[in-house]
């Protein structure tokens, strides 16, 4: 009996512990599988992550920084970031946005958009020849430094640097072949009310349509051996007291030049400003000049601008590279002045050099390591320091960092 009774018990525990058992295992798969809750992304929109892509646009930099030769500080500096959301929403449908963190983040009187906001635009293909884009974006201003992402420029040139280049709009794009692409976009010419940018003018009133217009060319010929970003830009700003208008013409031509190894790029800017829009001059000249007639902008200005990039692949991990430039800066207007007795224009030329050493370590990564010295050269003509006390003066920085397009998503 006592045998019996033992094998009972023994039959009721086994029976116990492998419901146990079971019950256990099934609340372990009930609690490892998700598909019983709603995930943040809908299963129903998830597919559309197929054609999305989230990219952190990132300059890092270790800085060295000399004025006129003498060491000043030492840091690091985020040079740049950008977060960048694209994709497509339809076949037919695409959109872009970039914003940019490196910058602040206030919005501006005329587009209703912060000005750190890059790009914030749809673009309808209408067939595979034709497409329209509308929003704030990229003025196709030709010129290959403009061109570029902005965290592979390690210093921009005068006219890049002091532009509006990012506009709300509408543009329209015609590829007819692999070989040309032609762009033609009507912008607001600009992101600041005309006060905001100008000052108080007394001789000029606003435009009723202060628009920007752009043509763009992009080639390759001779088997991608010669490449070129060719651009004309007008920009309706205002009308003088006789009511002619005061606009600023842009032209830019970006010449790329492909051998092997090497590749040579040229980049001519030039630009002729009814009113200052650059406003290089008008930094240069004091307010406070009792016998000048503008408190803020000068009228009359041009500025000319040289960029060469020189780049040379030792293999597929190490280039060198090299940037010079030189901007000039003219104040057309200065023949007017009682106090130029020389009848000379031009106020200053900028040259710069950044010879740069990169190393990409990842094939499969887009990313590289960078060093590089960034020296720039500010020379004052002599009408410019007698008249109005400019000085001559140099910057330079040796940086370390890295630069990548880092894809999220």
């Amino acid at each position: 009996m006592k045998s019996l009774k033992r094998k009972k018990w023994l039959l009721l525990f086994l029976l116990s512990f492998l419901t146990l058992t079971g019950w256990a295992q099934k609340q372990e798969r009930q609690v490892g599988d998700t598909t019983r809750y709603k995930t943040l992304i809908p299963e129903a929109k998830q597919g559309l992550l197929k054609n999305v892509s989230v990219i952190a646009n990132m300059n890092f930099a270790l800085r060295n920084e000399f004025v006129d030769n003498e060491y000043t500080q030492t840091r690091f500096r985020n040079e740049q970031f950008r977060l960048e959301i694209r994709g497509q929403v339809h076949k037919k449908v695409y959109f872009r946005f970039r914003d940019r963190y490196t910058r602040a983040q206030t919005s501006e009187s005329i587009d209703n958009l912060s000005r750190s906001v890059d790009l914030a635009y749809l673009r309808f293909d209408l067939n595979e020849k034709i497409s329209i884009s509308a929003g704030k974006m990229c003025a196709d201003w030709g010129a290959w430094e403009f061109d570029w992402n902005p965290i592979d420029i390690y210093e921009y040139s005068d006219i890049v640097e002091y532009a509006d280049n990012f506009l709300t709009g509408a543009g329209v794009t015609y590829t007819p072949s692999t070989r040309n692409q032609f762009t033609f976009q009507i912008l607001d010419s600009r992101t600041k009310s005309f006060d905001e940018l100008y000052g108080d003018q007394p001789n000029f009133t606003e435009s009723k349509a202060p628009l920007a217009f752009v043509a763009n060319w992009r080639g390759t010929l001779f088997d991608g051996k010669f490449k070129t970003i060719w651009s004309y830009s007008l920009f309706n700003e205002a009308q003088d007291a006789d009511g002619k208008a005061a606009n600023m013409n842009y032209i830019a031509l970006g010449n790329e030049f492909n051998f092997d190894k090497f590749t040579f790029i040229y980049d001519f800017k030039w630009s002729d400003e009814d009113l200052d829009r650059t406003s290089i001059v008008s930094e240069t000249i004091p307010d406070d000049l009792p016998d000048l007639p503008y408190p803020y902008a000068i009228a009359q200005t041009q500025y000319t601008g040289h960029w060469v990039h020189l780049r040379y692949k030792i293999n597929s991990k190490v280039q060198l590279t090299c940037v010079g430039m030189l901007d000039i800066a003219r104040w057309k207007n200065a023949t007017e002045d009682p106090a130029n007795t020389t009848g000379e224009k031009k106020l200053r030329d900028a040259w710069g050099y950044i010879p740069a050493v990169e190393y990409f370590p990842w094939n499969d990564l887009n990313i590289k390591f960078f060093a590089n010295w960034v020296g720039r050269v500010y020379k004052y003509t002599d009408y410019s320091k007698d008249r109005f006390g400019s000085t001559d003066y140099t910057t330079g920085r040796f940086t370390v960092g890295f630069i990548t397009p880092l894809g999220i998503l």
